[in-house]
């Protein structure tokens, strides 16, 4: 089934040109906590890119990867040694769009009812 997946998706992985391109071209810089994994062009065109651990969301590159990917510096995460700061969190995916997404009160897609009206604002009635 991984192979048929390979493909006739693009957005779960890698597709079959992907794979081909990676293997005559590219070298593995490292992997992320979520099994992404960055290459970059053997070359020496320093061409750079990543294949998805699952589903291409660009949202689940961590942000020192993420700077690596786009030339904001030359050394790549694997190969230096990072302690983040206490003030740091740890990643997290964006949710939009899946049932994990956040719905503050008072949205239609939060079960529920819509709050009362409080304070000066009067809803305005049809006469």
């Amino acid at each position: 089934m991984s192979l048929l997946t390979e493909i006739f998706t693009w957005w779960n992985g890698q597709t079959i040109g992907t794979r081909l391109f990676t293997w005559r071209k590219g070298r593995l810089v490292g992997e992320d906590d979520q099994g992404n994994r960055y290459f970059v062009s053997k070359d020496g065109s320093d061409r750079r890119w990543v294949i998805y651990n699952g589903l291409a969301e660009a949202s689940r590159v961590p942000a020192g990867w993420h700077g690596w990917l786009h030339h904001v510096v030359d050394v790549p995460p694997s190969e230096e040694t990072y302690t983040p700061r206490a003030w740091e969190k740890p990643h997290k995916a964006n949710l939009t769009g899946t049932p994990g997404a956040y719905k503050p009160d008072g949205s239609l897609a939060n079960s529920g009812g819509r709050p009362r009206v409080t304070g000066d604002y009067d809803a305005w009635q049809p006469e």
